[in-house]
């Protein structure tokens, strides 16, 4: 996940960047804000710069929000993925002409097609960790011990929420019919004014679900009226006595 974008920032030594490793973690954030982000003011920096202190945290947490950055400093995957994103969002925009020349990559071949990229997959990376971890913060999707079961409810959500057919379809979305809940008899009595309101709404929405699954059966119903109403008999296939 890192090593993509250091290379696109023409970083030293891309491969070897360990996260983990604390000198390491420090020197490229520092020097992300002194070649490509550049936040601060030169002279701004030198809380950012002094590596080896004890106060470097409160600097590096203190840069995050003034960037504005969803994470925090002791997030440190998320936080130097999403600082990386925002470096290269600024490498492009500082060389929107050398990158607008750049030739497209060349489309995949059938046997391209047919390797499954997941299966290339390392679930002990790091890297690998990170970035799901990443992407369940910004989603917020709820924490596993398996990371590939956080990626499957990641690609469950992108697929039924954020997918282009999906959003369509939110779009098109008939607005509710507001519902005088004064109007609709309970049946029962909870003892607080609140759960009783909170019954009704379940209650009506269950009679929606309800409508809807009536609805999906009469269509069900039509369409195999439609193929044995009218049958085709092959006479060939009769016979008379025995």
């Amino acid at each position: 996940m890192f090593k993509r974008k250091l290379t696109a920032l023409d970083y030293h030594n891309p491969g070897g960047f360990d996260c983990t490793d604390e000198t390491q973690y420090r020197n490229c954030i520092v020097w992300l804000e002194d070649q490509k982000i550049r936040h601060y003011k030169i002279e701004e920096r030198g809380n950012l710069r002094n590596i080896p202190s004890s106060d470097w945290p409160k600097a590096f947490h203190q840069y995050l929000q003034d960037l504005n950055c969803p994470f925090g400093g002791e997030q440190q995957p998320e936080a130097v993925d999403w600082l990386l994103g925002l470096a290269v969002r600024y490498e492009y925009g500082d060389n929107v002409d050398k990158y607008k020349n750049c030739k497209p990559l060349a489309a995949p071949t059938n046997s391209d097609k047919a390797v499954d990229p997941l299966l290339n997959l390392d679930g002990d990376s790091p890297d690998f960790k990170a970035g799901v971890t990443a992407l369940a913060n910004i989603l917020k999707i709820q924490r596993h011990d398996d990371y590939l079961v956080m990626l499957k409810a990641i690609r469950i959500l992108i697929q039924e929420r954020l997918s282009p057919e999906a959003i369509t379809k939110a779009s098109n979305n008939r607005e509710g019919i507001p519902v005088a809940l004064e109007k609709h008899v309970l049946g029962f009595d909870t003892g607080d004014a609140v759960l009783n309101e909170a019954a009704q709404i379940l209650r009506l929405l269950h009679i929606e679900e309800l409508r809807e699954l009536q609805t999906k059966i009469n269509e069900a119903i039509v369409a195999v009226q439609a193929i044995i109403a009218d049958p085709k008999t092959d006479h060939r296939l009769g016979k008379v006595g025995r």
